[in-house]
């Protein structure tokens, strides 16, 4: 156990991260080898809860989350789609997740997993 998580959560912490980071490299970045992609980790007690914080910077092009949608899955799966689930496979897997923009320009990703008591 790590932080207090078992090798189930620790995975899903994992698939989360790797997500967001693809999802920067592939629309942030569109693929360029010199975009810088920050980490940080830390924890917070907040809202009754201790949370596993997560925060990963970009400074390529800013996702806009106000403007996306979850794609319907009848849909999805009826045309054999493949690729576009990371932000719903985030969401799924984390309890807290969410997009911003600091000063100076960064890109802001937050997965919060709250840790157990």
């Amino acid at each position: 156990m790590r932080f207090g998580f078992g090798d189930d959560e620790v995975g899903k912490i994992e698939l989360a991260i790797d997500e967001a980071c693809t999802n920067i490299i592939k629309h942030a970045y569109k693929y360029n080898p010199d975009g810088i992609i920050e980490i940080r980790v830390s924890t917070l007690k907040a809202d009754g809860h201790t949370k596993f914080i997560v925060d990963i910077f970009d400074s390529g092009i800013s996702f806009d989350s106000t403007r996306y949608s979850a794609p319907d899955m009848k849909e999805y799966f009826k045309k054999l789609r493949h690729g576009g689930l990371g932000i719903v496979l985030m969401k799924k897997l984390m309890d807290e997740v969410e997009y911003g923009q600091m000063v100076g320009e960064k890109n802001t990703i937050r997965l919060v997993k709250y840790l157990p008591s």
